[in-house]
């Protein structure tokens, strides 16, 4: 083989290496992402429990328009995609933190936390 042609192949090695550690990285930014995702939508469905729990009469197991005993059911405090944990700040809002399973960046995992009003709830991407 001439040393043009042992250049070419040179060449193509290295573009196919570039290439894969590209792909690898991308590939990783985007299951964090998708677990971000996975982590927040789960947030979303106990702010609605959550609210729930605060229209709810106490009669009926309910706050009564408190948010005062809140707690996330059992089934619900681990799954698959993380753990979640409730803090009651006040009778009238509760901040739900999700952590996931999805290491981010190093060793920090994906957490996000919602502040749940009665009528509303904001999203906060911690990491």
């Amino acid at each position: 083989m001439g040393q043009q042609q042992l250049l070419l192949i040179m060449l193509g090695v290295i573009l196919v290496g570039v290439a894969i550690v590209v792909g690898i990285g991308v590939f990783n930014a985007n299951a964090i992402d998708q677990k971000r995702t996975e982590v927040i939508n789960e947030c979303i469905q106990l702010a609605s429990d959550a609210q729930l729990y605060f229209r709810k009469p106490t009669s009926f197991g309910g706050g009564g328009n408190s948010f005062n005993g809140y707690k996330i059911p059992r089934e619900y405090s681990t799954t698959e995609v993380g753990s979640f944990k409730a803090n009651v700040t006040s009778s009238t809002e509760v901040k739900i933190t999700g952590t996931g399973n999805e290491i981010a960046n190093g060793t920090d995992s994906v957490k996000v936390e919602l502040i749940v009003t009665p009528m509303d709830y904001a999203t906060t991407i911690i990491n």
